[in-house]
């Protein structure tokens, strides 16, 4: 299964680092090739002499000794795959902050590879707003973070923070080098973000997207092998993955022109919160203080996803969004036909979690009448879902 695959393991100092052995174990009877990182924390929870006898390879723990220099760059290059496991609350925090005072860390900072994180820690150490914001920080940098279980915790309580089990970990990885090419060579165009449409030099007409979706989407998609075209309202998050080609535009106009310079596309993906309606008018000096009201005229904007339904061929596909608040699922059915869409991406911002945060629920509409409905997730997984169902229907 994994015949050829180079794994790099990096270890921290958690109770569940006991468990990284069978995992070690499982990925060699898979023929893997593994190479193990440990802090030195980890050294009190599992020793480096079973590691290393179990992956036929010496385990580094320091960037340096008296005699050599264990060469973080090349290690992060070496590797298909960065899993770290388990995933302790302090290295968690690390590196969302992007310190750099061990091995495994200037590794992952420096790491060309896919990273994946399995975190392990107390129920409310879990749970707490800090490791949330964390959480999302990594995932936001690139990082996959795995499910944690629910069980009996090393402080006796029953909740959630056990690391996952590591026959699940070895499945994750079974899936992730099956479905790392399973879009190579095809284009995929994705937009994200808000547009800002001008008033005047410093004032716009605009809305509250982060463009946490449409760059989430990008990644998958990218994560899958295919070559993105992500065109960008102005947000500030950057793309990570290297198969992302960055467009940035500012109006709708702007991304309508990026969007039908690439209509060669094989997905498109419709994420972003384009403005329905630009001014009129747009003045070349910011407007003065003079009137008690200012009353400005409003012209629609060509809606980009009827404009790429409009040239797409049979054998492209095309995905639009719905944002609601009333009448969501009539209203999602509707624009799937008009737009002459495959597949509309709804959500409401009458269920909780959804919207512009870090989380988001969605339901997904087919031309054939079906839904899938999905609970609220981290946007980076509601990702995983939406690439899936792409790739469901582009394959059969």
């Amino acid at each position: 299964m994994f015949t050829g695959k180079k794994v790099l393991i990096g270890i921290t100092g958690s109770i569940a680092a006991y468990k990284i052995p069978f995992l070690v174990r499982l990925l060699i009877k898979e023929s893997a090739e593994v190479k193990i990182i440990m802090t030195d924390a980890a050294k009190d929870f599992v020793s480096p002499l079973t590691l290393s006898t179990l992956s036929k390879n010496p385990v580094l723990i320091n960037l340096f000794d008296e005699s050599s220099w264990a060469n973080h760059v090349m290690l992060g290059r070496w590797a298909d795959v960065m899993v770290i496991a388990p995933l302790s609350c302090n290295t968690l925090s690390k590196m969302a902050s992007g310190q750099c005072d061990n091995l495994l860390l200037a590794t992952y900072l420096s790491a060309t590879c896919p990273v994946i994180a399995a975190p392990a820690m107390d129920e409310d150490m879990w749970h707490h707003p800090t490791t949330t914001g964390n959480l999302n920080k990594i995932a936001q940098h690139g990082c996959t973070v795995l499910p944690v279980d629910h069980g009996e915790l090393a402080s006796g309580l029953i909740g959630e923070g056990r690391m996952a089990e590591p026959e699940a970990i070895n499945n994750y990885l079974a899936n992730f080098f099956m479905n790392k090419d399973q879009l190579k060579g095809k284009k995929a165009v994705v937009t994200a973000g808000p547009t800002y449409e001008a008033i005047d030099p410093v004032r716009f007409v605009g809305n509250h997207s982060s463009g946490k979706m449409g760059y989430a989407i990008a990644e998958e998609l990218a994560k899958r092998g295919a070559e993105v075209i992500l065109i960008s309202g102005p947000v500030s998050i950057k793309p990570v993955n290297k198969n992302i080609t960055l467009v940035k535009i500012t109006s709708a106009k702007q991304m309508l022109a990026a969007c039908m310079e690439n209509k060669d596309f094989d997905i498109a993906v419709m994420a972003a919160a384009v403005a329905d309606y630009t001014p009129v008018n747009v003045h070349d000096q910011k407007l003065k203080k003079e009137n008690s009201e200012l009353i400005l005229q409003l012209k629609k904007t060509e809606d980009i996803l009827a404009a790429f339904g409009k040239v797409k061929t049979a054998k492209q596909f095309l995905v639009g969004f719905a944002l609601e608040t009333e009448n969501e699922k009539e209203n999602a059915q509707k624009k799937l036909h008009a737009k002459n869409a495959d597949m509309i991406v709804l959500n409401s911002l009458n269920d909780q979690g959804a919207g512009f945060g870090d989380t988001n629920q969605v339901s997904i509409f087919y031309k054939d009448g079906t839904e899938k409905k999905f609970e609220t997730k981290p946007k980076s997984e509601v990702a995983k879902d939406i690439v899936a169902s792409i790739v469901e229907l582009i394959t059969t």
